[in-house]
């Protein structure tokens, strides 16, 4: 199984996926609730868990931090390098076909793999093997983008009608081929997210709002600043803090799931 060359030119050359998660309020809004939800569904350390398609190692040192017997894999050679000089164990690969023993881990975590495998069936197929290395009764949480956030997004930020005939093909197909932001790139429905963690095996598959509600007001505050300094009326109360605790309140209510640009799916092994 091979690697598109464009997602190779993305990660290796033209991105640096280790530094996104600290350089934004959105980013800094992702890490968050990421680790809030992780915290909700894993059992306490020194469980085993596998950071499928974990990149850099965000994720992974936070959790090997915390206690946890953290393995990583990921695709791109680059980011294997950084994980590794980061003191997490990291081996390049495919979520397709993963390299460990079956019931290996005590939870799973997939994020890069269901927003960068294009066909259904390879995400299936991703999603199978994150099961199979899960012990019984273990969750498997992804991390998947919605179908509307291009469309939200483009609104807020009035480049809409510049962009319409990308975000009309994303609302159509999940995907588009003139799509300059993202390298290979699928954009899931909640519908669509619960039924391929069900069909993967999952049982008590629940989806959750990421970044929720919360999330576009980050978006608006770093579109807008580009990293500099914000004026007194949007220091305080701290933005981040606001969207955290609107996206936290959203979790409350299902319903407010498609208003989040980034969806957390997760399921337990039956």
């Amino acid at each position: 199984m091979t690697i598109h060359g464009e997602l190779e030119e993305h990660y290796g050359e033209r991105y640096d996926e280790a530094g996104r998660l600290g350089a934004s309020i959105k980013g800094r809004l992702e890490l968050a609730r990421v680790q809030d939800l992780l915290t909700r569904y894993l059992p306490p350390p020194p469980a085993a868990v596998a950071d499928i398609g974990g990149g850099p190692g965000v994720h992974a040192g936070w959790l090997q931090q915390r206690g946890y017997n953290v393995q990583l894999i990921d695709p791109i050679e680059r980011h294997i390098v950084q994980a590794t000089e980061a003191g997490i164990s990291a081996v390049q690969g495919d979520a397709r076909q993963l390299p460990w023993d079956d019931e290996e881990f005590d939870g799973t975590f997939v994020a890069g793999p269901m927003y960068h495998l294009r066909e259904a069936s390879d995400r299936q197929l991703a999603l199978r093997e994150a099961t199979r290395v899960t012990k019984l009764g273990g969750f498997v949480a992804v991390i998947a983008i919605n179908r509307a956030a291009n469309l939200i997004g483009s609104t807020l930020a009035n480049t809409l009608i510049q962009r319409q005939g990308v975000v009309t093909e994303i609302l159509r197909d999940g995907f588009s081929p003139q799509n300059e932001r993202m390298a290979e790139t699928t954009y899931h429905t909640v519908a669509q997210l619960r039924s391929e963690l069900m069909n993967s095996g999952l049982r008590g598959v629940t989806i959750h709002g990421l970044t929720g509600p919360g999330g576009w007001l980050t978006v608006m505050i770093d579109a807008h600043y580009q990293g500099q300094p914000l004026p007194d009326s949007l220091r305080e109360p701290d933005p981040l803090r606001t969207a955290l605790e609107c996206s936290r309140l959203a979790d409350r209510h299902p319903e407010l799931v498609q208003s989040s640009s980034l969806l957390f799916g997760i399921g337990q092994r039956a």
